[in-house]
């Protein structure tokens, strides 16, 4: 999914209604719709466990691909931690230390927040477009809807966590339906579905997503959107570490 939550994780504008079998022309369309120029979006995680569920809300502002800062509001244990993306560079603000930390690229496939989520689908290190080699596997039907099947294969110089990743994108909304994580072996790692396609920011999109490990059957990871918009005029000062210890 960076999503990257991030977005995923977490993920927002704009698409060409004009048909096009290049696949990159698709994994870009599906991003271009995903992310937008600028977004603001409130959404609630679900961590799914065999003998408990935790639910973290958020909010998350972006500008583009490179910009972004995700802002913890519940529960109270996590409330106030912040996420910052800025080009290249994450960094993690923790309230309750009162300390700023820089995530190292080692750190991008840890769990987010407990999650099935990485580091890098929420808060998107790595991108679909500029990283990877696109190939058009073919046409599939994915919960009834027509889809292009696409696989990515990271580009050598690529720093990215997945050894291969296949996308399930729709051909007439270019959404993500489906997307399947491989390690370096190929082995699938896990898979991330849209489970409700609805409006979001008078655009349609999934509005729940779903992660499951492969290899821990019963754990899975459900974000759902409660709120999207795009037009908002974000200040660039909400890009700043500074800013991670103010936002609110």
């Amino acid at each position: 999914m960076k999503t990257s939550i991030l977005s995923l994780f977490l993920l927002l504008m704009g698409f060409s209604t004009t048909s096009t079998t290049d696949p990159t022309e698709i994994v870009q369309k599906a991003e271009d719709k995903l992310r937008g120029e600028q977004s603001y979006s409130e959404m609630s995680m679900t961590i799914v466990r065999p003998s408990w569920n935790r639910t973290i809300k958020m909010k998350s502002w972006s500008r583009g691909t490179d910009f972004s800062l995700i802002l913890i509001t519940a529960p109270a244990r996590d409330k106030g931690t912040v996420f910052l993306k800025k080009r290249k560079e994450i960094y993690n603000w923790i309230p309750s230390i009162e300390r700023q930390i820089k995530l190292p690229p080692s750190m991008m496939n840890q769990s987010w927040m407990g999650s099935d989520f990485t580091n890098d689908d929420l808060v998107t290190e790595s991108s679909l477009v500029k990283d990877y080699d696109h190939e058009l596997l073919g046409e599939v039907t994915v919960n009834g809807r027509e889809a292009y099947q696409i696989k990515l294969v990271p580009k050598e110089d690529a720093a990215v966590i997945w050894g291969k990743v296949v996308l399930h994108i729709d051909k007439t909304e270019y959404l993500h339906l489906k997307t399947e994580f491989y390690d370096e072996d190929e082995e699938l790692v896990s898979t991330m579905e849209a489970k409700k396609i609805g409006t979001l920011g008078g655009k349609t999109l999934p509005t729940i997503i779903e992660m499951q490990p492969v290899s821990e059957p019963g754990n899975k990871t459900i974000l759902e959107y409660q709120e999207l918009d795009f037009d908002v005029n974000i200040p660039r000062e909400y890009f700043t570490t500074q800013y991670m210890k103010r936002v609110r």
